[in-house]
């Protein structure tokens, strides 16, 4: 199945999902979602394959066990590429439009202390900073679970005190639902902010590299 864009569809069923999170709902409107939300991403990812590696397709159900939250659906659907354990690219659909990430987001403590000893590196740590900073000029937004203060040991005049707080870190950007999300062109789209997050997952590669440890 080529890919030929995520239909009116897609957005509709996502909009009632939000409004009607049940196992009514999502019954009633099981082959909507399977025919105009996952059969789509299934078909982009097979698009972008040859260039960065097959993608695993998120299932649709939360895990509710340790939430407050218990609706029982996620709003959106997503799709990863794995590079590492805890290190991927990622490209979501849902409502509000179509949304890319790369970076690590497992907080496994080899990982975090890996990243903060290359942070902190005045050879490694620059280099991280020069590419966020880069990323940031591009419109792109760098996020991840960070502490509220600085960690244990680091001083309040540290160069890279910001990025230091962080436990994990990925840049991503988000598209609204333009006509364009109907049409091939999100190949495209997908296609250029993965590459433009190449360089970070270099970093994060060469410096963090994956765990197998639990998340904390």
């Amino acid at each position: 199945m080529a890919f030929t864009g995520f239909p009116d569809e897609a957005f509709i069923f996502y909009e009632g999902l939000e409004a009607d999170n049940s196992k009514t709902y999502f019954t009633r409107h099981r082959q909507m979602y399977e025919e105009a939300v996952r059969a789509p991403m299934t078909a982009l990812a097979e698009e972008l394959a040859p260039e960065f590696g097959p993608a695993e397709l998120f299932r649709p159900y939360r895990d509710v066990r340790f939430s407050k939250d218990k609706s029982p659906y996620k709003t959106h659907q997503g799709a990863f590429v794995r590079v590492m354990p805890g290190i991927a690219l990622y490209v979501q659909i849902g409502a509000d439009g179509l949304y890319t990430a790369g970076g690590f987001y497992t907080s496994a403590p080899d990982q975090v202390a890996r990243y903060r000893e290359a942070v902190d590196n005045d050879l490694t740590g620059p280099a991280l900073e020069k590419i966020v900073e880069e990323l940031r000029a591009e419109g792109y937004a760098v996020e991840g679970d960070r502490l509220k203060t600085r960690p244990r040991g680091v001083p309040e005049d540290h160069p890279r005190l910001e990025l230091l707080k962080h436990k994990s870190l990925y840049a991503g950007r988000r598209f609204e639902p333009e006509p364009w999300v109907h049409t091939p062109e999100v190949v495209d789209r997908v296609r250029e902010t993965w590459r433009a997050y190449g360089p970070l997952l270099d970093w994060i590669c060469a410096h963090v590299r994956g765990s197998e440890q639990p998340p904390r």
